[in-house]
Order: C-alpha cells, then sequence, then structure tokens
C-alpha cells in the first residue's frame, strides 16, 4: 500500500506513523524465465505480511469475542497469504513471514500496526468490527495500485482474487456491524461513490464468501 495510506490508517485508527517497505534485489526470475522488477518484488514482500495482519488481528478479535465472523474471513486471509507464499517461492524471493507466530512480523512498521490494530479492536465488539472495515478498505486500495503497477499475469490473477475477497469481506464487516449495533458504517478510506458500488454488490467469487453468521 502506498505509504500515505498507511500513514492515514494509523493516525485515523491508532495515532502513529507508518514507513517504507523492505527492499530488494531487481533480479527475481520464476522458473518459467520471466523477470520481476524491485517494486514488483517488495509489493510481494509487502502483502504477504499485509495479508498475515489482516489474519492476524482477525484471529486475535475472534479469540476475543467469539463472533464467527472473524474466525471465517481469518480463514479467508490465511489462503491469501499462501497464494503470496506460492508467488513468493516461484520467483525465489525469501518469505519475511518464515518463522512468524501469530502477531509477529519482520517488518516492524506492520508489527506496529497489528499492535495497534489489535489495541482499537478489544475495546468493544463495535470497534472490532469497524477496524475489519478499515483493514479491507485499505486493502482494496492497496491492491488497486499493485494491480496497476505489474504486468506479471501471474501475479495480477492473485491480486484480483485477493481484491474480490477483500470486497467480500468489507460487506461482511459492514453488514454484521448494522446489524449488531444498527450502526451504519461510513467509509473512511474509500470515497463514497467507490464504497457504495462495493457494498451494493454481490459477493463474488474470490476469498471467504460471506453467509448469515
Amino acid at each position: 500500500m502506498k505509504n500515505i495510506l498507511i500513514v492515514g490508517l494509523l493516525i485515523a485508527v491508532v495515532g502513529t506513523a507508518f514507513a517504507s517497505v523492505i527492499p530488494v534485489s531487481a533480479k527475481a526470475v520464476s522458473v518459467t524465465g520471466a523477470y520481476l522488477s524491485a517494486n514488483e518484488q517488495d509489493d510481494l514482500i509487502f502483502m504477504r505480511e499485509e495479508e498475515k495482519v489482516a489474519h492476524d488481528v482477525y484471529v486475535t478479535l475472534y479469540a476475543t469475542w467469539g463472533l464467527p465472523a472473524f474466525q471465517n474471513i481469518a480463514n479467508s486471509e490465511a489462503t491469501h497469504t499462501a497464494a503470496i507464499k506460492r508467488l513468493l517461492e516461484q520467483y525465489g524471493i525469501a518469505d519475511p513471514a518464515t518463522g512468524k507466530g501469530i502477531g509477529e512480523f519482520t517488518n516492524p512498521d506492520l508489527q506496529k500496526l497489528y499492535d495497534k490494530l489489535v489495541a482499537q479492536g478489544v475495546k468493544s465488539l463495535a470497534d472490532a468490527l469497524k477496524v475489519g472495515a478499515v483493514i479491507e478498505q485499505i486493502d482494496i486500495i492497496d491492491l488497486q495500485t499493485r494491480i496497476a503497477r505489474t504486468m506479471n499475469a501471474d501475479i495480477k490473477l492473485v491480486y484480483n482474487n485477493l481484491l474480490r475477497g477483500s470486497e467480500n469481506h468489507l460487506r461482511a464487516f459492514t453488514s454484521t456491524l448494522q446489524r449488531q449495533t444498527g450502526e451504519t458504517y461510513a467509509p473512511q478510506y474509500l470515497d463514497e461513490t467507490s464504497y457504495s458500488l462495493i457494498i451494493g454488490t454481490s459477493n463474488q467469487r474470490g476469498g471467504w464468501r460471506w453467509g448469515n453468521r
């Protein structure tokens, strides 16, 4: 995700700032002979841990609140992180999540992000659901940015699948918030038009598909 978006997330949700991703070499090559740029590699490394942030936050909030939506979406996020891991393996890029447990990250800024999101989400069930909505909005914007700046078909396929999953998750969190609390969620990062389009669309294939839970 763009640094400015992450800074905005931390200011809005937890009041701290976020920095840069881990740089890598521009020589990664897949078994098929396709090369990745340095930006494409950085994006994959970052997305691997960003999806892990989502997964780990939802696992933690499920343990706190016992709401099935958190567990179900965490399971979906596990498939997202695995999809990115396969791309890292395909291109011979070191996995930043190797050896990391729940709530542990190589990127120190993502570590701070996880800690702050959990601190927000344990305040109340409404706060927890809003944290989920924030994560998915940022993820949607982040994925759209990365889709636009890669020409690699394999990476685009994975990112588009993750994007559909994040849109499903956003619908899940906002509808659950309304059902649980009566509150209508107001988007914080997506513009009203984009947000309304997503909320007004039925669930799509890709990621975890929402049901009444």
